[in-house]
C-alpha cells in the first residue's frame, strides 16, 4: 500500500482537498488532467510544480486536487495552496518551504479575507441608504 496525505487548502468559500501519494509527477484536478482548464488557470496551478522541480530535481509523487465550492478563479486558488501545502509536507524539506514563502507568500497562507455581512435593515455591506433633509 502506497502511502497518501490529504492537506486542504481554502480561499473565500472554495476548498481543496489535495491527496498526494507516490507516482511520477501527474497532477489531477477534479479528476481531469490539468490541460482541461484554461492557460493562466494551468500556469497557476503548476507554479508550486515548477519552484519544487527546481529544488528537488525531480517529482516523485502524483497529486489529485478535489476543489469544491466558490467560483474558478478561487477554486485554482485553494486548489494552488492545497497543492503546495502538500509538496511541503511531502518532501519534508525547509528548502522547499522557504522557496515557496520567497516566492509568494499566499501559496503556503491563506488568504482569509470574506466578504462581508449585509448590515441590518440595508441590503448592503457598507454604504448606506442618502437622505435629503429638505
Amino acid at each position: 500500500m502506497a502511502i497518501k496525505m490529504v492537506v486542504s487548502g481554502k480561499r473565500k468559500t472554495a476548498v481543496a482537498k489535495a491527496t498526494i501519494g507516490e507516482g511520477t509527477g501527474v497532477v489531477s484536478f477534479n479528476k481531469r488532467p490539468l490541460e482541461y482548464l484554461t492557460s493562466l488557470q494551468r500556469l497557476e496551478i503548476s507554479e508550486p510544480l515548477i519552484i519544487a522541480k527546481e529544488v528537488l530535481g525531480k517529482l516523485d509523487f502524483d497529486v489529485a486536487l478535489n476543489v469544491r465550492g466558490g467560483g474558478t478563479a478561487c477554486q485554482v486558488e485553494a486548489g494552488r495552496l492545497a497543492l503546495a501545502k502538500a509538496i511541503v509536507d511531502w518532501s519534508k524539506k525547509e528548502e522547499v518551504r522557504n522557496a515557496f514563502l520567497s516566492y509568494d507568500r499566499n501559496m503556503l497562507i491563506a488568504d482569509t479575507r470574506r466578504k462581508e455581512a449585509c448590515k441590518p435593515g440595508d441590503s448592503k455591506a457598507r454604504a448606506s441608504r442618502q437622505t435629503s433633509f429638505r
